[in-house]
């Protein structure tokens, strides 16, 4: 208190003399830490269960926690009013995976560099594939305006004068992805991680080639002779980065994120369509009995069984969950082809692995042990993470044991462990696949659900293409 005091009186000293005080004292003082974000897979949006998630925001609401105040989110209208906003001081930062580019580095100012993206042209499958920049002159091509993809273009545009583009200040990427999966353009221009990010929802689209390379990411701020605000945020990612922390966000957003499979996708987006509304009410309430996302639990049907009831493996699991016959006589299960029992017992066996792992597990690295349990058993999983703590990595960290795993089916490691050989690639493809299911679940969802939820201490204000 006494501090808070002096502090206090030192700020009404230097208002008192004409003299504002520091932005970063400002900001402690206001209790709140404005930031600008767009409405992203790789940077904010609401989830399902109208939680916020998203790799920007989490960053963000990380460094808020840092300072003591509370995040208040301000997404604008489009990428130029962002950056006009953040020129102009009516923001802290804009936090929304903003490409370093020299034309911004002369208006404003850059923390670290914590990702780096290419520059990709997107085309539609089926159609004919540009192998460069010339091959596309006599088609539709359409940007964001104001992003660093103009740029990009327009030191191109030096090479070959032919080439033309349109800007458009309403839709974003997704939109304008949208357009290209419709047909209404031809082309787009994206950044690597929102292609990646996007490319389970748009089963059509390619990347034709990059046409960058390398550009990093970075928080931008006001150019002003303050200082306080940047060199805390420069301390933050250093920070962060040190612990590992940064590594486990990077890890959260984009682990799942592999081999683009075009039929698997096309068929689960047939199949939300044609089977998922027959169970739908099923899993909601087994997610409610047993404490669960939905979503989770459907992903993970879809997993097991495509959303069949009469599946059947090799090895004799059966059901929408797969469930074997030892571990449906356990749950009580009398028909594992029984949609309500076998989605019931799955959930039910899912939530006793998630409850026997140990406390200090938290999520989500918790949910992915769970589910690579009841893929592989808890046993190899805990033989797993034996070997990951024996190599020096952390034994409760899904992005390290999920390295681990494989080694269970090398002698030279499953003849040290507890319960011996396993295929350790199987649970790793495992949760790959269910994350990379239930991302297409959910946003599938958030695309048909008529208005979005009010989100309290968030100034929203949806693109037209949303």
């Amino acid at each position: 208190m006494r501090r808070l005091i002096i502090s206090l009186l030192a700020m009404a000293m230097l208002t008192a003399c004409g003299e504002a005080p520091p932005q970063l004292d400002q900001i402690k003082e206001r209790g709140e830490l404005r930031v600008l974000n767009r409405y992203s897979l790789t940077s904010y949006y609401v989830k399902g269960n109208d939680a916020l998630a998203g790799f920007e925001y989490e960053l963000a609401e990380r460094f808020a926690d840092r300072l003591g105040v509370k995040l208040k989110v301000i997404v604008p209208e489009n990428l130029g009013t962002m950056l006009h906003m953040i020129e102009e001081g009516r923001a802290d930062i804009a936090a929304a995976g903003l490409t370093v580019t020299e034309q911004r580095k002369e208006l404003l100012r850059f923390g670290p560099v914590y990702h780096e993206v290419t520059q990709q042209l997107v085309y539609k499958h089926g159609n004919i594939r540009p192998k460069d920049i010339t091959d596309i002159v006599n088609g539709t091509l359409e940007v964001v305006a104001d992003s660093s993809h103009v740029e990009q273009l327009q030191a191109l545009q030096q090479e070959i004068p032919e080439l033309s583009w349109r800007e458009n200040k309403e839709l974003d990427s997704r939109g304008l992805l949208e357009l290209v999966q419709l047909e209404l353009i031809d082309y787009t221009i994206v950044d690597s991680n929102e292609m990646s990010a996007n490319q389970s929802l748009f089963p059509e689209l390619r990347v034709a080639f990059d046409i960058s390379d390398p550009q990093p990411l970075a928080w931008a701020m006001a150019p002003t002779d303050d200082e306080s605000l940047y060199l805390e945020v420069v301390d933050f990612f250093h920070d962060i980065e040190a612990s590992g922390e940064l590594d486990k966000l990077i890890e959260k957003y984009y682990g799942h994120i592999r081999r683009f499979d075009y039929v698997d996708t096309r068929a689960i987006h047939r199949r939300i369509q044609t089977h998922l509304p027959q169970y739908k009410d099923l899993f909601k309430a087994a997610a409610d009995e047993y404490g669960f996302d939905w979503h989770l639990l459907a992903a993970m049907a879809y997993q097991e069984s495509h959303w069949n009831p009469e599946a059947v493996s090799s090895t004799g699991v059966k059901g929408l969950m797969m469930l074997t016959r030892s571990t449906a006589k356990q749950l009580g299960v009398t028909d594992r082809e029984d949609p309500e029992q076998s989605i019931f017992a799955g959930a039910a066996y899912l939530a006793s692995l998630y409850s026997r792992l140990p406390e200090r597990i938290k999520d989500p690295d918790r949910t992915w042990f769970a589910l690579a349990a009841y893929n592989t058993g808890l046993g190899h999983l805990e033989d797993a993470r034996v070997i990951t703590q024996s190599i020096g990595k952390n034994p409760d960290s899904w992005s390290d044991v999920r390295e681990s795993l494989p080694l269970l089916s090398k002698k030279k490691w499953y003849s040290k462990t507890k319960h011996g050989y396993a295929r350790g690639s199987e649970p790793v493809r495992y949760v790959q696949n269910t994350r990379r299911y239930l991302n297409i679940i959910l946003h599938h969802e958030d695309m048909t659900t008529p208005a979005a939820p009010s989100i309290p201490d968030v100034d929203e204000k949806l693109p037209a293409a949303l």
